[in-house]
Formats: C-alpha cells, structure tokens, sequence
C-alpha cells in the first residue's frame, strides 16, 4: 500500500478570500485575536491548466500568530483568489518537501490541479492547489524551503 499523498499534520495555514483587506484585517484581527503581517501586493506568476502561464494581480497576507496561521487574499477579479464573489473560507494550506512529486502523486490519485505556479513540465513551481474529486476541499502544497522566509515575515520581518 502506497503512503497517501498528503500529510495533514503539515497544515499550517487556512486561506480566506476577502473582497477589501484592510476592512478584513480591521474585522478579523481583533475577533480571531490575531495580528497580521504587512499585506504584499504582487503580481502573482502562475500556470493555470487550459490557459498555460499568467500572472494574477494578489494582496496577501498572513496572521503573525501561529502554529495555524489565517492567510487573507484578495485577488484580481476572476482569480482563483476573487474575494469578492464567493468571500470565507477557500483552502487549506500545507507544507511540502516536493511540491512536484506530492502534487503529481495527488493528480495520479484523482485530484484535479486548480493552479501551479509553473507548468506541471517544469515540477510545478512552489505552490500548488488541487481538488480531491468528491468534494469542495481546496488543498495548497507549498515548497516548505519557503519557512525561513514565512518564519521571518511572522515575526515582523520581510517574507522578501
């Protein structure tokens, strides 16, 4: 019997879409007792399957407080990561060591990528998101050589 091709004891972050961060930052940050990080804004790289590569306008940000962290997104309108039609609670994220074999593990397994940070040729990049087939659950594998960067972000460092 094969391992299953994700660990959920390596979540760390659950990912919110917000449709205006500041107002979702001011709301959550006192009613989850949390604080968060300077927001980045970014063009986000990215590969979306049927579409091929792209970038998506991003404002992110996560909470400084841990283990789990509350990770806000406010996308461009249309992304992946638009708060503003469907705004709550979006996907799980966990840590991977190989983002490239546990994402194609998880596709070989029935999971349906959403997006990639680059082309499945080119090993996926840091980040993936899939879908499991039978439900709504949205997980993001992440390159875990990211934790220094997110550990110096979460102290009130530069995650860049």
């Amino acid at each position: 019997m094969t391992a299953p091709g994700f660990d959920y004891s390596r979540l760390y972050h659950q990912g919110i879409r917000v449709p205006d961060m500041a107002a979702a930052m001011a709301e959550l940050g006192p009613a989850l007792g949390v604080t968060f990080c300077a927001p980045i804004v970014a063009q986000q790289s990215a590969w979306l399957p049927g579409i091929g590569p792209t970038t998506i306008a991003l404002e992110f940000t996560y909470s400084m407080e841990g283990p789990q962290h509350v990770e806000l997104l406010c996308g461009a309108p249309g992304s992946i990561w638009d708060g503003r039609d469907a705004p709550g609670l979006h996907h799980v994220g966990a840590w991977s060591d190989d983002v490239g074999a546990q994402t194609q593990q998880l596709i070989d397994e029935g999971h349906t990528l959403e997006i990639a940070q680059v082309a499945p040729e080119d090993g996926y990049g840091t980040f993936t998101y899939l879908r499991p087939p039978n439900s709504r659950f949205l997980l993001e594998l992440v390159s875990s050589a990211l934790l220094p960067r997110f550990e110096r972000w979460w102290t009130g460092g530069s995650l860049y």
